[in-house]
């Protein structure tokens, strides 16, 4: 596995890092199982929070530089770079201000003389994705750390420069070493981790291959498990939604990223075939008049997608979709320029026997779908493997809370597209995975919610 830095605007290898030794890997689990033992788990959380609340500050003040490694590693458009940098921060400050309030033992009124009380469990560690290369790992450590646990992570090969500046930012703030540790590591090593009985804890986000592999290893060895594996999300425009504001919001939603999030709008679901016609002329017209460039240059509106090999995946499943039957009204091919560009694509006319039915397409592709009524809006949001998240366009909120009700999903948006954000919880259903991030449910999936119950002495 090559850790190394590719420029997605130009294609050309940057840098490339070495991987670690097996007893490189041994020996950091060991200084953060120390760490946990002798150290960070004793100190109170308002210590925590300092250290927390540095790390907020120092991404804030760096973040011209953070910025600069999404974009150079991922291809990520500054303005959203800025964007993912002022949220990764706010989700650490949020964790360094509200923890305290969520840690604190709980009386329970029914059983006097009992209280839960909250306590870390141990050595973390995180299998996070190139997407999302610092709110990913946000959703995590803020409150992971702050919890009193310490955190393990093995970031996505090809933003290693995202990583190891993200591993920073706890050094600089004055964690002790351990508490926070980037790992170049390969699937072998861990594997091996996940094995050691002193990792008490794996969080993954990725694929459901991936996701399948690490809960059973993980199973086999009693061993909680937080997954998050992507989506195909739906967004239903019901017939009495505002037009213009539901297309703009599906843009949006589908271009985030260059389509590269998990929890985008992926299938524009309309009903009626007239206000069908309208939003795909509106979404055609706007879409294909982006501006294509470099994604250091603020405006741009396309940039690049991860790598040659994305690039070719999604090629290959606009194609084939095509080939069976569907129609691409907009786009579908390779940009000639240097580096992974594609160009934004709507595909529509797509049947239940098409692959692209059943598909996730992680970048700008766009699948448009009209039908005649509400029941069959839902049937067909619900009709996917994934559960991750799904929104509702309606002019009567009432309605909208109805079929939303109905939506199989982890999270629902009504008149908007996906929101996230420290306060809110994030996760799935289905395939999609299990477990959730951030809020207060988050700080809640790796600890030790213990009963400690007092009875009179004698």
């Amino acid at each position: 596995m090559a850790y190394e830095t590719v420029n997605p605007a130009t294609g050309a290898t940057i840098e490339t890092f070495p991987p670690m030794s097996d007893a490189e890997v041994l020996a950091a689990l060991k200084t953060a199982d120390d760490s946990y033992q002798r150290d960070w788990r004793h100190r109170p959380v308002s210590a925590r929070a300092a250290v927390m609340a540095r790390a907020a500050a120092i991404l804030r003040e760096k973040r011209d530089e953070y910025a600069r490694y999404l974009t150079l590693e991922m291809g990520k458009l500054v303005n959203q770079g800025y964007y993912e940098i002022d949220l990764s921060a706010d989700i650490l400050d949020y964790y360094a201000r509200r923890a305290e309030s969520f840690l604190r033992p709980a009386p329970l009124a029914e059983a006097p003389g009992a209280v839960v009380v909250t306590e870390p469990v141990g050595v973390i560690l995180a299998i996070e994705p190139w997407n999302f290369p610092y709110y990913q790992l946000a959703r995590v450590a803020g409150p992971q750390i702050m919890a009193g646990n310490v955190l393990m992570v093995k970031h996505a090969p090809n933003v290693p420069q995202c990583a190891l500046a993200f591993a920073r930012l706890f050094e600089e703030a004055g964690a002790p070493a351990g508490v926070y540790t980037n790992l170049f590591c390969s699937v072998e090593q861990v594997g091996a981790l996940i094995d050691d009985f002193r990792v008490r804890g794996v969080t993954l986000t990725g694929s459901e291959r991936a996701g399948a592999s690490v809960a059973e290893r993980a199973g086999r060895n009693l061993k909680k498990v937080v997954l998050e594996l992507g989506g195909s999300d739906p967004m239903i425009v019901l017939e009495d939604a505002p037009l213009e504001q539901a297309a703009e919001q599906a843009i949006f939603s589908r271009m985030i990223n260059m389509g590269q999030a998990c929890v985008s709008s992926k299938r524009i679901i309309v009903v009626g075939k007239e206000r069908g016609e309208r939003i795909l002329a509106h979404m055609t017209q706007r879409i294909g008049n982006f501006a294509v460039g470099d994604p250091a240059d603020p405006a741009t509106e396309v940039g690049p997608v991860v790598s040659e090999r994305a690039l070719e995946g999604l090629l290959a499943q606009v194609e084939g979709a095509r080939h069976a039957g569907a129609r691409v009204v907009l786009g579908g091919r390779r940009i000639d320029r240097p580096g992974f560009y594609m160009e934004p694509t709507i595909v529509t006319g797509i049947g239940e026997d098409n692959p692209l039915y059943q598909q996730e397409t992680f970048g700008p592709v766009l699948s448009y779908y009209v039908v005649d009524s509400e029941e069959d809006a839902i049937r067909l949001a619900n009709a996917t493997r994934f559960g991750l998240g799904a929104s509702v366009f309606s002019g009567d909120v009432e309605r909208a809370r109805r079929v939303a009700a109905r939506i199989e999903a982890g999270m629902v948006f009504i008149n908007s597209a996906a929101y996230t954000g420290p306060e809110v919880p994030f996760g799935g259903v289905k395939n999609s995975g299990f477990g959730r991030e951030l809020s207060e449910l988050g700080i809640g999936e790796f600890v030790n919610k213990k009963l400690v119950r007092v009875a009179a002495a004698g």
